[in-house]
């Protein structure tokens, strides 16, 4: 391959995964044709592309950027799985794949320029929290100490407003209210 055909895969490899910021790699090698493109058709349901790339291009056009930990995983036929949902979303619905499908095999993955090796560490991707849920985890341990907080406030005041309804309606039935009512 000429120079300047290498120089135009490789821009292209830039144009393209320009912003993504993790992706997991899988080999498809071996798959039949039906299941690789009932993967294809799913992951694309999901707004999820597959991209086989050539190693060594790849590697050049990667350079510099959040997908650079895919360097050390490009080796031998190699297809990446990138989208704009979150790449623990898409962890988890490769793992799920790889378990109906025998002939995928999950090579690594890379979430904000750490390396996950191989199909362990793409399973242990898989049960991270997405973006979404980590948020709603924080949210939830900060408003914690409100809640408890409001509960302890509320708690005394109910009681109190418990014993004034009770005088009240002890008045409307005339009776009298002493200090040592029970």
């Amino acid at each position: 391959m000429s120079k300047p055909i290498k120089n135009m895969i490789v821009g292209e490899y830039k144009q393209r995964f320009a912003g993504v910021e993790g992706a997991i790699l899988i080999e498809i090698r071996g798959m039949p044709a039906k299941s690789n493109t009932a993967l294809r058709a799913q992951l694309r349901a999901s707004n999820v592309r597959v991209t086989v790339v050539k190693n060594t291009l790849a590697k050049r056009a990667f350079a510099g950027t959040p997908l650079a930990p895919l360097a050390s995983g490009l080796k031998g036929s190699r297809a990446i799985v990138y989208g704009n949902t979150s790449v623990v979303t898409i962890a988890r619905q490769l793992v799920k794949s790889a378990k109906e499908n025998d002939q995928l095999a999950l090579m690594g993955a890379c979430l904000d320029g750490a390396w996950f090796e191989g199909s362990d560490g793409v399973k242990r991707l898989s049960k991270f929290p997405t973006r979404e849920e980590a948020q709603s985890q924080l949210i939830t341990l900060v408003l914690s100490p409100a809640r408890k907080t409001v509960s302890a406030v509320k708690g005394p005041g109910g009681r109190l407003l418990g014993i004034v309804k009770e005088i009240q309606t002890r008045l409307e039935k005339g009776e009298t209210i002493s200090a040592r009512s029970n």
